[in-house]
């Protein structure tokens, strides 16, 4: 297998293929990786997020863009509002900024109310300046992309990884360990991922900063989960879907969600407990 590893939105990602990714290929996945990167980046100024956290108003939106809103509409009803991707104000005061301050307001903005935005299939309107953050679903959506770009191109054997958002295309399992949030030299289960299945994994130790503070906030109270701190989740044929309801699981009842979307799940709360869908495709070390 030949691996191309590379960094983009701020985490390592590695593409295995049988053969060499030609030049052509790599690309493409790099014209993709900046396009998403262009929308949906708080971290840069010439974005549509920043531009959209600048001024009120109708912008439009790129390739797939009202699928990733029409998702996280569904998440935010699934989680009573739990989720919702106008958290990214309250993301920078808490201290995970543009600029990495890690350092917090003493009075982080309030999490705007989703109805304060509204979109079609080739815009997005606000009513008053707002900082997206699409962290709980974007990445799995970026995955998503750049496997339709490998594929298109003619290669159906390979994984991506997104560093722990993984899409697998190809004729045989791969077994995947899940990492131990408190410990990476140390797993709580093993996954059987069969070809055109997606896993994502989430937990809160990925971006902390400070005592109590991580990138998992609950968009009702616009501070950080406390009560589970790892969740994976396994999803035929999306990487966004697996994405977001790997964030899902740490607000709602797992029935919740089995009910709407067919996916297994891993979560692991701060005491300790580990529960898991019965069908998990793999063993869970207890």
């Amino acid at each position: 297998m030949h691996a191309w590893t590379f960094e983009a939105i701020g985490t390592a990602w590695q593409i295995d293929t049988r053969e060499q990714l030609a030049a052509d290929v790599r690309a493409a996945v790099a014209d993709c990786i900046e396009q998403f990167d262009r929308s949906w980046s708080r971290f840069r100024d010439d974005s549509m997020v920043a531009e959209m956290a600048r001024r009120a108003g109708r912008h439009d939106l790129p390739d797939r863009g009202a699928w990733l809103l029409d998702f996280y509409g569904e998440l935010h009803d699934l989680t009573d509002g739990a989720v919702n991707p106008l958290v990214g104000r309250t993301l920078s005061d808490l201290g995970y900024d543009a600029a990495y301050s890690l350092t917090p307001s003493a009075s982080p903005a309030p999490v705007p109310a989703w109805s304060s935005i509204t979109w079609d299939e080739s815009s997005i309107r606000t009513t008053q300046p707002v900082l997206l953050d699409v962290g709980a679903a974007g990445k799995g959506l970026l995955v998503d992309l750049l496997e339709g770009i490998v594929h298109n191109h003619g290669l159906n054997q390979f994984t991506i990884d997104a560093s722990g958002d993984i899409y697998h295309h190809g004729t045989l399992p791969i077994r995947v360990a899940l990492e131990h949030p408190a410990d990476p030299t140390r797993a709580v289960g093993v996954v059987e991922l069969d070809p055109e299945d997606a896993l994502c994994a989430s937990a809160t130790n990925r971006r902390t900063w400070g005592d109590g503070l991580h990138h998992v906030l609950d968009a009702r109270t616009g501070r950080p989960t406390t009560d589970v701190v790892a969740t994976w989740v396994v999803a035929p044929q999306s990487c966004m879907v697996a994405d977001g309801l790997a964030t899902a699981h740490f607000f709602a009842e797992p029935e919740i969600l089995t009910d709407r979307f067919q996916h297994e799940y891993v979560r692991m709360h701060a005491d300790g407990r580990i529960a898991w869908s019965s069908h998990f495709p793999g063993e869970i070390f207890t």
